[in-house]
């Protein structure tokens, strides 16, 4: 039997603006917060226990998980990288073999599962998830070096590379835990320049088994997996899950209640939760997740995947593609979407918005978010000083919780804008705006006397 030992403690900085007042690992996706997900995944997998690192708001974590069953609580009292993470919780195992979980992964859980399963056929005492790069840039990363389905060596955000760590571990405890206790609390193995933190990483203990002789299992990821690093990693996590959540459904599903009138165009399928509706003049091209109590009706539109939370309503000819929208939200008349949208987001009317809008904000009427540049290019965006082009999602808007915009509002593609922020009327957005920061344009008026006389009479 496996054990796991999800790392929930992090700072989350990179991520802004949607770390700063939030635990990373609790940011909804598909409208469960993402250590949430990954418990669920462990249990179902078989892990009898599920010890949660908490540190940085420890209580989010806490009211996400604390009702299963299978999870207990260890606070990581110095947050000082994975490898001290993992030894406060090892103690507390009741397993000889467990896993090693990053708090802020969305996947599925065939990639978990075929982890152990391989780890376990091979009697392993270190496995270690890993993904190709493909587009992504091996400087963004932890590496690893492959040969032979087991790990070569450990690179920490190299100049190229084939593989990323993916911040899964399977271990046994008695074959790993010395090799934490001997973490040197930085990584060693980097580029000339390289410039690492001061962290105890787990992959620096990969490497401490690697130059011991000892063998290391590496298990490439068949399903989609995504490390939630980056604002933008929170838009691709998203859409990822929920196009693999279509995926699993073969038939259309009414609950209790459910009600899709005649007058509906449906051309795909349809999930309903108890006592939501598809009104009149409805479009439906693609598949549609709802949950209970929504209404969606009078002609609105809706193609790709959409996944709705509950209590929602939907309508007055709005248009929607390929979007999570959260629980309690609005798309109003003529309202136009694509992206993530958390709880209790209210578009009215008239705009037209892409990208990940945070809890609680209200988009003012006629705001347009710009998604294509003259030049055609992606926008680079600075993370803690270092510029990067996203992959995926680099001409979104990425807006924290708690946000305003004013009627009329331009947001030029790529830009963040902090939590408890506004964007007021008229402001043509070019740059980045921080946490609890208004901004506003300021007019220069001309007055001057005008009347009749001036038409002659």
């Amino acid at each position: 039997m496996f054990s796991a030992i999800v790392l929930a403690a992090g700072l989350g900085k990179k991520v802004w603006p949607y770390g700063e007042f939030r635990q990373k690992c609790t940011l909804p996706v598909a409208n469960t917060p993402i250590v949430r997900r990954i418990v669920e995944n462990l249990v179902q997998v078989g892990c009898e226990q599920v010890i949660v690192v908490v540190g940085h708001y420890a209580q989010q974590v806490r009211g996400a998980v604390a009702d299963i069953p299978e999870v207990e609580f260890v606070t990581q009292q110095t947050l000082d990288g994975t490898a001290t993470a993992t030894l406060a919780a090892v103690k507390r195992l009741k397993n000889e073999y467990y896993l090693v979980v990053s708090g802020d992964i969305v996947t599925s859980p065939d990639n978990l599962r075929n982890l152990i399963n391989k780890s376990t056929k091979q009697k392993a005492e270190a496995a270690v998830l890993v993904q190709p790069l493909g587009q992504e840039d091996a400087s963004n990363w932890l590496c690893a070096g492959i040969s032979d389905e087991c790990v070569t060596g450990i690179e920490g955000h190299p100049r190229g590379g084939s593989h990323r760590l993916c911040g899964v571990y399977a271990f046994r405890e008695k074959g790993t835990t010395p090799y934490l206790l001997r973490n040197p609390g930085i990584v060693t193995r980097v580029p000339v320049g390289g410039m690492p933190p001061p962290e105890s990483d787990i992959a620096q203990s990969i490497q401490l088994m690697v130059d011991d002789g000892k063998s290391v299992l590496a298990v490439e990821t068949t399903e989609f997996f995504v490390d939630v690093d980056k604002p933008w990693h929170v838009l691709e996590a998203n859409q990822r899950l929920v196009d693999y959540l279509v995926k699993q459904i073969d038939a259309d599903s009414c609950a209790k209640g459910a009600q899709i009138s005649d007058a509906a165009e449906i051309n795909g399928r349809v999930v309903l939760g108890k006592n939501s509706v598809i009104g009149p003049r409805v479009v439906i091209n693609g598949t549609l997740i709802a949950g209970s109590n929504n209404n969606i009706t009078n002609g609105a539109i809706l193609h790709g995947s959409i996944f709705v939370g509950e209590q929602c309503r939907i309508s007055d000819y709005c248009d929607i593609g390929n979007s999570v929208i959260g629980n309690r939200c609005i798309v109003g008349h003529g309202a136009e979407m694509a992206g993530v949208m958390f709880d209790k987001v209210y578009l009215y009317h008239y705009c037209e918005m892409s990208g990940v809008f945070g809890c609680a904000t209200d988009i003012g009427a006629a705001t347009v978010c710009g998604t294509l540049r003259f030049d055609d290019k992606d926008t680079p965006m600075q993370i803690e000083g270092r510029y990067e082009i996203p992959t995926y999602g680099a001409n979104a808007t990425y807006m924290g919780d708690y946000c305003r915009t004013g009627v009329n509002a331009i947001i030029m593609p790529g830009r963040r804008i902090g939590a408890y922020s506004v964007v007021g009327p008229g402001v043509i957005l070019y740059d980045d705006v921080p946490s609890k920061t208004m901004v506003m344009a300021k007019q220069e008026l001309i007055t001057k006397p005008w009347g009749p006389e001036r038409y002659g009479w």
